[in-house]
C-alpha cells in the first residue's frame, strides 16, 4: 500500500516578535515624555504601550531610567509654566530647560 505524502501544512503569519526596550527606545520615549508629558504618547511614539513602559519603570527603579523618568515629567511641567525664556542677546525665544541628564548639554 502506497503512503500518500502528507500537504504542508499552510504557511499562517509568523509569530509576532515581542518588541524590546532598546538604549534607543529608552532614550526616544524618555525625550517625547519631556516633550509631552504623557507616558502614552511617548510610548505611543516608540511603538510600544504604556503598561509596557510602566513595567519596565518596575523592574528599572532606581536606575538611571527611573531618575530620567522622573526628571523627564518634572521638566516639561517647568517648561509648561514657563514655556519661554527670551535671549535679548540673539533676540530668539528658547525654552528654558535646567540643567541634567535631560537637560541641556554644556
Amino acid at each position: 500500500m502506497e503512503q500518500q505524502p502528507l500537504p504542508n501544512p499552510p504557511a499562517g503569519p509568523a509569530p509576532k516578535r515581542r518588541a524590546r526596550w532598546t538604549p534607543a527606545l529608552q532614550a526616544s520615549f524618555l525625550g517625547t515624555l519631556l516633550q509631552t508629558g504623557s507616558v502614552r504618547h511617548a510610548a505611543r511614539a516608540v511603538g510600544l504601550s504604556p503598561s509596557s513602559a510602566h513595567r519596565l519603570r518596575r523592574r528599572l527603579a532606581g536606575t538611571e531610567f527611573d531618575r530620567n523618568w522622573d526628571e523627564a515629567l518634572m521638566l516639561h511641567d517647568q517648561l509648561m509654566a514657563r514655556p519661554l525664556s527670551i535671549d535679548h542677546g540673539a533676540g530668539v525665544a528658547r525654552p528654558t530647560i535646567g540643567r541634567g541628564a535631560l537637560g541641556a548639554r554644556r
